[in-house]
């Protein structure tokens, strides 16, 4: 995506709150903020398109306080960050102990797909591991990126990164997965 587009479009709906030009955004982003929820939630895909259309109020109403210092996907990410951490801190969203130790449990003939062993080992990390792991091996992000969407300092994200990819390793090697 240009971020020269981004901006114009930005400005558009800024000055004079053109909805077409804030659609354009929905349409150029939705997908990114509503994965970086599903990874977050667990795979929980109601829960992630609720998040995802707080994400685009907040910035549909506070879109005149977007100043171009960064992207504006950086940006846009920075709010679902903070949507999902205000939702976590509101609902004290923790994995319950059954899933805990479903998660935990070893992949049988019944359970054979990839895709929840993932979320068996996103649920092993610390909530700020799996966002920077998904952030960074889902959806590509730099650590800069990282550190902004966050508001972490460089080292803090590496130190994440560092710690998830080696859970997540030896989650995926103990459920017959090789390194």
């Amino acid at each position: 995506m240009s971020s020269l587009a981004d901006i114009s479009l930005v400005a558009q709906v800024a000055i004079s709150g053109n909805k077409r030009a804030f659609d354009e955004l929905v349409r150029r982003y939705q997908s990114p903020v509503r994965r970086f929820f599903l990874h977050q939630t667990l795979g929980d895909s109601q829960l992630s398109d609720d998040l995802a259309q707080d994400t685009f109020i907040k910035a549909y109403t506070s879109i005149a306080s977007f100043r171009g210092l960064a992207s504006f996907q950086t940006w846009l990410m920075r709010i679902a960050y903070n949507v999902f951490y205000d939702y976590t801190r509101k609902r004290q969203l923790a994995i319950s102990d059954w899933q805990i130790a479903e998660s935990q449990q070893p992949r049988t003939s019944s359970q054979p797909t990839l895709s929840m062993d993932i979320y068996g080992a996103l649920a092993m990390l610390k909530a700020d591991e799996r966002t920077c792991i998904t952030l960074q091996l889902i959806d590509g992000y730099d650590i800069a990126a990282i550190a902004k969407i966050t508001q972490m300092k460089e080292g803090t994200v590496k130190s994440h990164l560092s710690r998830g990819k080696e859970k997540l390793a030896n989650y995926l090697k103990e459920n017959g997965y090789e390194r």
